[in-house]
């Protein structure tokens, strides 16, 4: 079997879900080629190699431009803040590796555009990690619409809840400010929201939004030791939030279907909740993170005496990706929507089948989320021009 070489640059929450993506594909899927855990890079060396040593790397590396200059790596796994995502990228483009990044793409649509302008000029395979697309129950979701089965689509009802920041004393870490994170939930929690919203419904024509700030210092972070959601702080220390904490969003489609998006990590109780109702003319699905293995669906079309939501467990060999699996009712969790990805995206390199979503998607959910920030200044209706 033919060998790509990873080079994986961020070794924290994302890293851990990579590079167990990365192992594990190869052992559920036949894919054409088998990823090598090569090199992985960051900052710190002493946890680095810790990490390096737990997780199976070859080697490590602090300066990620050596990695992307390397002659011998394959792709480049952009696991880090989104702030570095664009110089990251642009580079790994230019050296013509194939491109693995997490989302959101970048800080800006200009950067987004650049980004996706030079993947193609350089042809490399290109892939931004809205991993939530390759949920079993959401493909579901969308072979449903695409058959016509709930009609005409009227509704999109999106929300994206966290609480993991509301006690006052969880410190800055880089979600927290604006030159680091471009946003908060908007751009975190909502940008998840914008691309199942756009796969499933299509494209927005205009949105209103509105945005809050509940606390306005935190303390300054432990670089090394914070984490995504087990921030350490290193003192007393306070500094700006920059961010939103929540931002609620309302859109027009381009086919005339109205949505919602509510994204907050001010959601108490709420740890991760990804959820969405879309509504059409015949019938309705619910999707829930929670319980991501199951998709609701109502059906016009059932007999007026057993007319109600049906609760669909898609863990059966027909739903897509779950026959490498388990048996039937044997779910699966949050970690297999990654190797999913993986398993399209190595295809995408070796047998030149198209991967969404790529830097295109990228580019335009940015101009989505920079039309929902403008609005909450301006107070208006910003209508959007991809």
């Amino acid at each position: 079997m033919k060998e790509l070489n990873v080079a994986l640059i961020g070794y924290k929450f994302m890293g851990k879900a990579h590079t167990n993506m990365w192992i594990k594909t190869p052992l559920f899927f036949d894919v054409d080629a088998k990823p090598v855990l090569k090199v992985i890079c960051g900052r710190h060396e002493a946890p680095l190699k810790a990490f390096a040593s737990r997780w199976g790397w070859q080697e490590t590396e602090t300066d990620w431009r050596k990695v992307v200059a390397r002659k011998d790596i394959d792709i480049v796994d952009i696991a880090l803040p989104q702030n570095l995502h664009y110089e990251i990228a642009m580079e790994a483009a230019k050296a013509g590796k194939h491109i693995f990044c997490e989302k959101p793409i970048a800080m800006t649509s200009v950067q987004a555009k650049e980004m996706l302008d030079t993947a193609e000029k350089h042809k490399v395979v290109h892939y931004v990690n809205h991993n939530y697309r390759r949920c079993p129950a959401v493909r579901l979701a969308k072979r449903l619409l695409t058959e016509g089965r709930i009609g005409r689509i009227f509704h999109w009802r999106g929300a994206y809840l966290q609480s993991w920041i509301t006690d006052p004393n969880f410190p800055l870490t880089w979600h927290l400010r604006k030159e680091t994170a471009g946003s908060g939930p908007h751009g975190d929690l909502n940008s998840h929201s914008i691309d199942l919203a756009r796969y499933l419904i299509g494209d927005i024509k205009s949105v209103s939004c509105m945005t809050a700030n509940f606390i306005k210092e935190r303390p300054l972070p432990d670089e090394v030791a914070a984490g995504t959601f087990s921030g350490v702080s290193k003192g007393t220390e306070k500094g700006q939030v920059t961010v939103e904490d929540a931002a609620f969003m309302l859109a027009e489609f381009q086919n005339g279907a109205l949505g919602s998006f509510e994204a907050s990590r001010f959601a108490t109780g709420r740890k991760n909740y990804n959820y969405f109702e879309i509504y059409g003319s015949e019938g309705a699905v619910i999707f829930n993170l929670e319980r991501m293995n199951e998709l609701l669906f109502y059906s016009n079309k059932d007999p007026d005496y057993a007319q109600g939501f049906r609760n669909i467990l898609a863990t059966e060999g027909v739903h897509d990706y779950v026959g490498n699996w388990w048996p039937p009712g044997h779910i699966i969790g949050y970690e297999h929507e990654f190797i999913h990805a993986a398993v399209d995206f190595l295809n995408a390199i070796t047998r030149g089948t198209p991967i969404e979503p790529n830097f295109r998607d990228g580019f335009m959910e940015m101009k989505v989320l920079e039309a929902g920030l403008d609005s909450a200044v301006s107070g208006k209706k910003i209508d959007i021009a991809y």
